[in-house]
C-alpha cells in the first residue's frame, strides 16, 4: 500500500488527501480541510499566504498523527496566474496579491500600448484576463512597487509553499503557463515579452516538468514537525492541470472528448499535442495552457459556480441559510428560460451583491427580472449551459471535429441540475466524476513521478477503476435550440 499526500488548494478553501493506492485502485481520505479567506486591507485584496502555509503543516502533522508516517511523497496543486515576491536574502516581500484584486484594472490595455494584443497572443496562446501574471507584474512595475524593485525571484503560489518547505525555487510548467510569459510552442519563458515589458529577467525561476522530484523537506520543517524529509513532487500544480489528468477519457470517445473542470471557475476544453495559436483561438480568445507531458489544454476560462456561490453568501446574510440542493430544488421549479445573463461579464467578476447584479443585468437587457431565489438560481444555471454550449462550439469550430461527449469533473459535477441542463443544452451526452478530480489528478502524477505508473494512459485506468462516473442524456433539445437563439441574441 503506497500512500501520498495531495495538498489541494481552491480559491474558498484547501485540504490535504491522503491517497492509498493498492496496484488496483486509489483511495482518497481527507486528513486536513481548511478555509481559504481571502483578506481585504488598507483597499487591496490579498491571500492568508502564511495561515495557508501553516495550515500545510498541519496537514503533515495530522498525516503523522493518524498513522501515516510511511508517506512516500507529497504535492501541491492551488488556482494559478497568482505569486509571491522573494527578495535576495529568501524572505518573502509582502503578501501575494488575490487576483480580484483591483490593481489590473485598466493594464491590458496600457500593455498594448507596448506590444499588440494579437502578437502577444501569438507568442503565449493565452486567452486575455485582466489578472494574468503578465497584467499583474506590468501594473507592479508601473506604479513602481517596492516589492517588486526589490525582488530576486517571483514564485506562483504552489511553488511558493513547496520553496517554504524545501528552499528550492522553481516555476512548474502548468502553473507558469497560466502567466502569459511562456512561450507556447518552447515551453519556454518568453524572451521577447520579458524584455519588451521591461521585466528583470532574473527573477523567473527555472522551469520544471510535473512529475519531477522539486525537492525534499528540508531538515528544519522536519525537524520542526518531527516528519521524515518527504519528497516534494512536481505535479500539475494548476489545479486544472490536476483535474484534466484525472478525465476517465476512453470510453468510447474515440480520444475526442471535452472536460469540464466545474467549480468556482469552469474550465471547459479538449487536450491536443500542440498549441492551436490560430486567428479564431485568437478571436474566440481561448487559452493553450500546458498541460501533463506537455501537452496543451485549448479551453476556456469560464466565471463558473462562483455566481450561485455569491447568490448563497449573500441570502445566507439575510435569511434562514439554505443548502445548496434546496436552492437547486426552488429552481427545478421556477419557469424555464425566462431570463439569461452572461456569466462572464465584469459585472459578476467582483464579490457582494450578486443577486442585485444578476436582476440588474437582466433589466438593462430588457429581459424580466428573476425576484425569487430560485428563479435566480434557474437564470444562473440555465445561463451557464448555454455557455457551455457556445464553449464547446467555439472549440469544435477550432479544432476541426465534432466533440461527442463532455466529461465534468470536480465539485461542480455533483450538482444534478447543472449537469442535466448542460447535456440538454449542447445536445450530447455528459459523463461527470471523479468529483473530487483535482485532488485525484494530483496523487496520480506522485505515483507517476514514483514510478508506480507509467504514464496517463494508466492513470486514467486506474481513475475508472476507483470511482464511479453517471451519465446525462441530452432531453428536451428541441426547446433547449430555440432558448439558445435567444440567449446568443442577449447575451454574446
Amino acid at each position: 500500500m503506497l500512500k501520498v499526500l495531495a495538498f489541494d488548494y481552491g480559491a474558498s478553501s484547501g485540504r490535504a488527501v491522503l491517497g492509498t493506492y493498492d496496484g488496483e485502485k486509489i483511495a482518497l481520505e481527507d486528513i486536513h480541510r481548511f478555509a481559504n479567506d481571502p483578506v481585504m486591507a488598507a483597499g487591496s485584496f490579498y491571500w492568508d499566504t502564511l495561515r495557508l502555509y501553516h495550515e500545510m503543516k498541519q496537514g503533515l502533522l495530522k498525516a503523522l498523527k493518524g498513522g501515516h508516517g510511511d508517506i512516500a511523497g507529497m504535492a501541491i496543486d492551488t488556482w494559478g496566474v497568482d505569486f509571491g515576491l522573494i527578495g535576495p536574502s529568501g524572505n518573502l516581500i509582502g503578501m501575494p496579491y488575490h487576483y480580484r484584486d483591483a490593481r489590473t484594472d485598466g493594464i491590458m490595455e496600457k500593455a498594448a500600448e507596448i506590444l499588440p494584443l494579437k502578437e502577444i497572443y501569438k507568442i503565449t496562446g493565452i486567452q486575455f484576463l485582466k489578472f494574468n501574471t503578465i497584467f499583474q507584474l506590468l501594473a507592479m512595475k508601473l506604479s513602481r512597487r517596492p516589492e517588486l524593485e526589490a525582488a530576486d525571484k517571483m514564485l506562483f503560489m504552489p511553488d511558493l509553499f513547496a520553496y517554504f518547505l524545501t528552499g528550492e525555487k522553481n516555476s512548474e510548467y502548468t502553473i507558469a503557463s497560466t502567466s502569459q510569459l511562456i512561450n507556447a510552442v518552447s515551453g519556454t519563458w518568453s524572451e521577447k515579452l520579458i524584455s519588451a515589458l521591461g521585466f528583470d529577467r532574473n527573477l523567473f525561476a527555472g522551469i520544471i516538468q510535473p512529475g519531477t522530484i522539486a525537492g525534499k523537506i528540508s531538515g528544519n520543517v522536519a525537524e520542526e514537525l518531527g516528519i521524515e524529509r518527504i519528497p516534494v513532487i512536481a505535479v500539475a500544480e494548476h489545479d486544472t492541470g490536476s483535474a484534466v489528468m484525472s478525465v476517465p477519457a476512453g470510453m468510447g470517445s474515440g480520444g475526442k472528448f471535452a472536460y469540464l473542470s466545474s467549480g468556482t471557475w469552469s474550465l471547459l476544453g479538449i487536450e491536443s499535442d500542440k498549441p492551436v495559436l490560430s486567428d479564431s483561438a485568437y478571436k474566440y480568445n481561448y487559452t493553450n495552457e500546458g498541460g501533463f507531458n506537455r501537452t496543451i489544454r485549448l479551453l476556456k476560462n469560464i466565471m463558473g459556480l462562483w455566481i450561485h456561490q455569491e447568490c448563497k453568501r449573500a441570502w445566507d446574510k439575510e435569511d434562514v441559510p439554505l443548502s445548496f440542493d434546496e436552492l437547486e430544488d426552488m429552481a427545478s421549479d421556477a419557469e424555464p428560460f425566462r431570463s439569461f445573463i452572461d456569466v462572464d461579464d465584469d459585472i459578476f467578476f467582483t464579490p457582494g451583491g450578486m443577486p442585485e447584479k444578476i436582476a440588474g443585468y437582466c433589466r438593462d437587457s430588457g429581459q424580466p427580472v428573476p425576484e425569487s431565489k430560485g428563479s435566480i438560481v434557474r437564470c444562473v444555471m440555465e445561463s451557464l449551459a448555454m455557455k457551455y454550449r457556445s464553449a464547446v462550439e467555439g472549440l469544435e469550430e477550432i479544432a476541426g471535429y465534432r466533440l461527442p461527449l463532455l466529461h465534468i469533473v470536480g465539485g461542480g459535477s455533483r450538482n444534478v441540475l447543472l449537469c442535466r441542463y448542460t447535456a440538454n443544452a449542447i445536445g450530447r451526452p455528459v459523463i461527470t466524476g471523479p468529483v473530487e478530480a483535482t485532488a485525484t489528478g494530483n496523487i496520480l502524477c506522485q505515483l507517476i513521478a514514483l514510478k508506480e505508473l507509467k504514464g496517463i494512459k494508466d492513470a486514467r485506468e486506474i481513475v475508472r477503476k476507483s470511482f464511479p462516473s453517471v451519465e446525462y442524456q441530452p432531453e428536451d433539445t428541441n426547446a433547449w435550440d430555440e432558448a439558445y437563439a435567444k440567449y446568443m441574441s442577449v447575451c454574446e
